[in-house]
């Protein structure tokens, strides 16, 4: 399954769950690294490089201020 990530933040989303992050997460990595899903011995590295992604981008939407509609 390949899908585009798409914008987080307002005004293009009102509400962004943890999933969402997480799947945008997902599709970095797999876009980075060529693995739709990895193997056995790199599963770990995979997985820590997902939640690392996850968790920056979660601190980068939470202090984005976003300037309102003219």
């Amino acid at each position: 399954m390949c899908r585009s990530i798409k914008t987080l933040r307002p005004p293009y989303t009102e509400s962004v769950t943890e999933d969402d992050v997480r799947a945008a997460a997902l599709q970095y990595v797999r876009k980075i690294s060529g693995f739709r899903a990895p193997a056995a011995h790199n599963a770990e590295a995979f997985d820590r490089a997902v939640e690392v992604i996850t968790k920056a981008s979660e601190e980068l939407l939470a202090s984005l201020q976003v300037r309102g509609s003219r």
